[in-house]
């Protein structure tokens, strides 16, 4: 129950948030990102939901993943979609290509895994680190709106073949002051009514408030900081507001 992203919860992934699947941040980045021309970098590149379509539209990109699982779907995207990127196995809160990227992105709240606040500050200056000079940060966060602990959500996915993987999901802990949640996943693989393959999954998060993590952005080293709602360039957060966007430059 210590790893992210293993064999049933990456196949999972992979079914629900397929390539090109766009939660509004595909067009947002494609847009944001018009007009970098050198190297971009995306750190937990997963399956290649946006790396993959980016490729596709002419843009430099390159990406890592922590998950040898991910990255081994990713590559079988790539190869199905006519792409070959650079993609290699490391962690975002140690890699270091000095002054290399253009452009570092990190969409749709992959980084609030980082549950570790020490480890997000790594990820963050390695980010920077790894810009050269007036490269463009780009990164997603959202704010939980509720702590429903001990409530069970499942969902389910038939594969071809006809399998079916549920997945059972259940808050156990949060910590307002703290700022993180605490989940269990149960994944289950059945085939013709019999369980064939468990995987359990621990699944801690961190969230940040939108001034601190503003704050945490300058003392950095980023400036330029633009804070945007919903994939609306330049809108102000509001109650409503379900993703945020931090875009800033070294």
């Amino acid at each position: 129950m210590l790893n992210y992203y293993s064999h049933l919860s990456t196949k999972v992934y992979d079914l629900d948030k397929p390539v090109g699947f766009s939660f509004g941040d595909l067009e947002y980045y494609q847009k944001q990102l018009d007009s970098i021309t050198g190297k971009i970098l995306e750190p937990a590149t997963g399956t290649g939901r946006l790396l993959i379509p980016l490729l596709q539209e002419g843009f430099d990109i390159e990406g890592f993943d922590l998950s040898s699982e991910m990255l081994e779907v990713c590559r079988k995207n790539c190869e199905t979609h006519g792409v070959d990127p650079h993609l290699f196995q490391d962690d975002m809160t140690t890699y270091l290509k000095d002054s290399y990227y253009d452009a570092v992105i990190i969409p749709t709240g992959t980084f609030l895994l980082l549950h570790k606040r020490e480890d997000s500050i790594k990820a963050l200056r390695q980010s920077y680190k790894n810009l050269t000079p007036g490269g463009k940060f780009m990164l997603d966060l959202f704010i939980p709106k509720g702590f429903p602990i001990g409530s069970v959500s499942t969902r389910t996915w038939e594969l071809p073949g006809g399998d079916i993987i549920t997945l059972e999901s259940k808050m156990v802990e949060f910590n307002v002051f703290e700022q993180y949640t605490l989940s269990h996943n149960r994944y289950e693989r059945w085939s013709r009514g019999k369980l064939v393959q468990t995987e359990l999954e621990r699944f801690p998060t961190r969230w940040y408030g939108v001034e601190e993590f503003k704050q945490i952005l300058a003392s950095i080293g980023f400036k330029d900081i633009v804070i945007s709602s919903d994939y609306q360039h330049g809108r102000p957060p509001a109650a409503s507001t379900e993703m945020l966007t931090f875009e800033a430059k070294k």
